[in-house]
């Protein structure tokens, strides 16, 4: 009889030569533990998903009190279901006054598609302008404003009309224009190695937007739900975005993504057509149970500070002369390394003494640092001695 590992090489699609293929028995709090016992603290937590750290009880329990209502019922939108109308409501109360109408989705990508396309039936414009080294999901849609061409070119045609800025430098935004939709921006890189924006490119950004009337989207499909410190990272700058794009962290660990704008902006989707846009599971009811659950314990103040301090923390430990860089914010950080080779190694050196971590998609020599937010002191303080450890043999 083949075993599981078998059966995952065989039957699971794999989107590289080289997966890790561990074992995981179950996960809780900080740690993965697989089939042999041994237990993993967790650098990345699902790539900024388990912010609360695995099977957090409060987010178990309500999956548990919604499964025990209803699961799915009919197509999104249609029915009244009271845990999608508390999450929408609790999210307003949490948002600018013009990010008031959520959609509901199933992750991330869909929530960037259902953006554009909101964004090109308000407008009545075609071009979309993304900057260079962005992501924002896999999708043909999301995969167009994805500002690498390696990863486009093997599935070309892609969206005609894409603009592709470099991300930090306010001299290219002049190219926004009046045949501009949207711009979509992340508001800190990720995939790119954490990178940050300015200030002065942050405000040009959105007063070319308002002067071309184009719309804002904001991409924190990574960002939100306090990974940065804030609930929301734009909280901490000059714009505010006109669509909002939340995935990831935002379920609590379950699928969930969401688009939210205003009331009128997003009636654009009730007519010429009616129903222009659809998603069978997007807002499940067991979903939006544990995105609500998690969202009230982060509604919690005292994160940010506490989040403010890890990072402090980790920036103090992580010195070693072959760390070029630490670049981010809260625990969204990088390691920059001279090379990705170097950076591989030090990754599987880190997880043969059980520590999880991983590489940016864009930015191979960088190291993800993106754990559950629960993480402690001590555990910090773990992480770090093992990544110097493994350092000092490189």
């Amino acid at each position: 009889m083949s075993s599981q590992r078998q059966i995952f090489f065989e039957h699971i699609a794999q989107t590289s030569d080289f997966p890790l293929a561990l074992e995981i028995d179950k996960a809780e709090g900080m740690y993965l533990y697989d089939s042999a016992g041994k237990k993993y603290l967790d650098l990345i937590s699902g790539i900024a998903v388990s912010n609360l750290g695995h099977a957090n009880s409060q987010i178990k329990q309500a999956i548990k009190e919604q499964v025990d209502k209803h699961m799915h019922l009919m197509v999104y939108g249609e029915l009244v279901q009271s845990v999608q109308v508390l999450l929408a409501s609790k999210l307003s109360t949490l948002l600018p006054e013009n990010l008031g109408c959520v959609y509901f989705t199933n992750s991330g990508t869909e929530a960037t598609e259902g953006a554009m396309k909101l964004a090109k039936r308000l407008s009545g414009r075609t071009s979309i302008a993304a900057f260079k080294n962005a992501y924002h999901g896999s999708s043909q849609g999301s995969l167009s404003v994805c500002g690498n061409e390696e990863l486009k070119n093997a599935f070309r045609p892609l969206l005609p009309g894409i603009e592709i800025l470099d991300y930090n430098m306010p001299d290219q935004l002049d190219r926004i224009n009046e045949n501009t939709a949207a711009v979509i921006l992340e508001i800190i890189q990720a995939e790119a190695g954490i990178i940050l924006p300015s200030k002065e490119f942050l405000l040009k950004l959105s007063n070319r937007c308002k002067a071309t009337g184009c719309l804002l989207i904001v991409d924190e499909i990574q960002t939100a739900m306090r990974r940065t410190g804030p609930m929301f990272a734009f909280e901490s700058t000059s714009i505010i975005p006109d669509i909002l794009l939340l995935g990831k962290g935002f379920g609590g660990g379950m699928p969930l993504g969401a688009f939210i704008a205003s009331k009128k902006m997003m009636a654009a989707f009730t007519h010429k057509p009616v129903l222009g846009n659809l998603s069978t599971f997007g807002g499940h009811p067991v979903s939006c149970a544990a995105a609500l659950a998690s969202l009230e314990q982060l509604e919690d103040a005292s994160w940010e500070s506490k989040i403010e301090s890890k990072e402090k923390l980790f920036r103090k430990l992580l010195v070693h002369n072959k760390i070029i860089e630490i670049r981010g914010k809260g625990l969204f950080l990088c390691l920059e390394f001279e090379n990705a080779g170097m950076n591989q190694e030090i990754i599987g050196k880190c997880l043969k003494k059980g520590l999880f971590t991983d590489w940016f998609l864009f930015a191979p020599n960088c190291l993800r640092i993106a754990p559950p937010l629960i993480i402690s002191e001590e555990e910090i303080e773990r992480a770090c001695t093992i990544i110097l450890d493994v350092l000092n043999t490189i």
